[in-house]
């Protein structure tokens, strides 16, 4: 029963459309396993709750459980690697250094704020370093003078370096003075190395900025003319050869980058069979990850989908594959407690079961704490008893043993309250119909069974009043035939329950669903459609053995 895994979060989960006990049972079980396993379990709903639960959770003070509608692989799975985002004014140097220091060959580009920019790769990097015939790279790409000195190793002599290329081009300055007047322009970069004449030519002339290179000696009236000029006068260590190669290598990498708009990028929630779908298709080997928001968070390539982190789950209140959540096929199954028929769901591993033929998940669980010696808070047990008076209709379904009564009074001494006060106003809360679609009435306990190739589902409401029950049943009459295409099933079928009269009306649709409630049970249609099956107030041990009997045997 105690899992090894003590990091990874594990959801406790119930059937689709949750009734009161897959929610509070949900709540109640993550609790114990946080008390006694460790601080990483979390209730989850596979669905939204009802008016009933809503009631209950608001009574006992209770948060709803976090919405999962499918537990499939998604990007948030996998280990994505984090690697760092660079500005996107940072030098294509720069970017070529990291790559090669964390021997990736893509590299994000962000803003300041962190938000994804675009992405420069090696083979980005290669492009822009073959151009190498363009000498306007540097204004072209608006350069921040501040990357060219940091490229070149440079000192500034003389000259303002907070600002930009934007004109001019890369000269060699390496001819006499009287070539070089015939070759460059005002506004052209100049490099030059040690010759006074020619560092005077270029700043004469109107040069940007002149580079001297090797480190040569400068005489203080180049560096005075320099700054008179209003020309940055730069020192580098390396010769001339060396800084016409990597001067271009400052340009920033925003130039060169495949913009974001461009990109292939997933969020968190990407399910991982579109990425598997996307990464078939093409031939990047990194792609970005980041928030709805654009926040960037970091990459993965297809060597992460070998490390693929499944989801855990522990199943409460059902163990049929049509009731529970969708993508559970691609989830660990951990754990199961319920109090149904066995049904048809299948694990890759050996998992821990708890199956008790009792009227409710919450009392199995209410053992389970008495079981560890783990004492129940007041709304936890609040929370567990009104299940209880839910499911056994307070005591009354024929589900109900003496486990879930014992269970209950134990139960309802710890919360502080009297079981038949508050079965009366859970009921009521739950029939209430003022401003209720039918598709929420119809889908507030709702599971589909299956024998063979035939599907059908069975929904109930339990109502003390029979104005209700009867307002109830006009609402969800003519719903049928639109639950039924929603669904998918053959048949369809809605048992209305009075609690006071332990009966059932029940609603049906679908070919053969007359056949199939009038042989099961031997009753008349009544002038309305329905047909009314007195003592038949449980969907789990009337309603359904006497279908799937009636079936296996048509």
């Amino acid at each position: 029963m105690d899992q090894t895994n003590t990091k990874r979060k594990i959801m406790v989960i119930g059937h689709r459309n949750p009734d009161t006990d897959s929610i509070c049972s949900a709540i109640a079980y993550s609790n114990l396993k946080n008390k006694t396993v460790g601080p990483w379990h979390e209730a989850c709903r596979a669905g939204e709750i009802n008016q009933e639960t809503a009631f209950v959770l608001k009574r006992f003070g209770a948060k709803t459980p976090r919405r999962c509608l499918n537990v499939s692989a998604q990007v948030q799975d996998i280990d994505i690697r984090p690697v760092p985002g660079i500005l996107g004014n940072t030098t294509m140097r720069r970017a070529w250094e990291t790559m090669r220091d964390t021997q990736a060959n893509s590299q994000p580009v962000v803003d300041e704020k962190g938000m994804l920019q675009g992405l420069i790769t090696l083979g980005d990097l290669a492009v822009a370093n073959m151009d190498s015939l363009d000498t306007h790279a540097l204004s072209n790409a608006r350069t921040p003078i501040k990357n060219v000195v940091e490229v070149l190793g440079g000192t500034v002599l003389a000259g303002d370096d907070s600002g930009y290329f934007e004109s001019g081009k890369i000269v060699i300055g390496a001819s006499s003075p009287d070539v070089l007047e015939n070759t460059m322009e005002a506004g052209d970069i100049v490099l030059v190395a040690n010759r006074y004449e020619t560092q005077l030519c270029a700043i004469e002339m109107g040069a940007a900025c002149v580079v001297v290179c090797m480190e040569s000696a400068v005489a203080k009236t180049i560096i005075k003319l320099a700054n008179e000029r209003g020309c940055l006068l730069i020192s580098s260590p390396y010769d001339t050869y060396a800084v016409s190669c990597l001067i271009k290598q400052s340009v920033p990498v925003s130039t060169h980058m495949t913009p974001r708009d461009k990109l292939r990028t997933f969020l968190p929630s990407t399910p991982v069979d579109e990425v598997k779908k996307v990464m078939s298709k093409v031939r990047d080997t990194y792609f970005p990850v980041h928030t709805p928001a654009g926040k960037y968070l970091g990459l993965i390539s297809r060597r992460n989908l070998l490390n693929l982190q499944r989801k855990q789950l522990i199943l409460v209140d059902h163990n049929e594959k049509t009731q529970c959540v969708d993508g559970w096929e691609e989830a660990d199954i951990l754990e199961v407690v319920d109090h149904h028929r066995l049904g048809s769901l299948e694990t890759s591993q050996p998992v821990f079961f708890r199956n008790q033929p009792v009227g409710c998940t919450c009392t199995i669980v209410y053992q389970m704490y008495q079981e560890q010696g783990v004492e129940i808070e007041p709304h936890i047990a609040g929370l567990m008893l009104s299940a209880i008076l839910s499911d056994t209709l307070c005591f009354r379904s024929p589900t109900c043993t003496p486990v879930d009564e014992a269970a209950a009074r134990a139960l309802a001494k710890i919360a502080g309250v009297e079981p038949e006060e508050l079965a009366n106003e859970i009921f009521e809360a739950g029939e209430n119909l003022e401003g209720r679609a039918a598709e929420d009435v119809f889908f507030q306990d709702f599971k589909i069974f299956t024998h063979g190739d035939i599907r059908f589902g069975v929904g109930q409401g339990s109502y003390m009043s029979e104005k209700n029950r009867q307002r109830a049943a006009e609402l969800l009459r003519p719903y049928l035939p639109e639950a039924l295409k929603r669904e998918g099933v053959q048949m369809i079928f809605f048992m209305l329950t009075s609690v006071k009269d332990q009966s059932s009306k029940v609603l049906f649709c679908g070919e053969g669903a007359d056949q199939l409630i009038g042989t099961a049970f031997r009753c008349e249609r009544e002038a309305d459609g329905s047909v009314v099956l007195p003592g038949v107030v449980s969907r789990k041990k009337q309603m359904i053995p006497a279908m799937l009997e009636t079936l296996a045997q048509m």
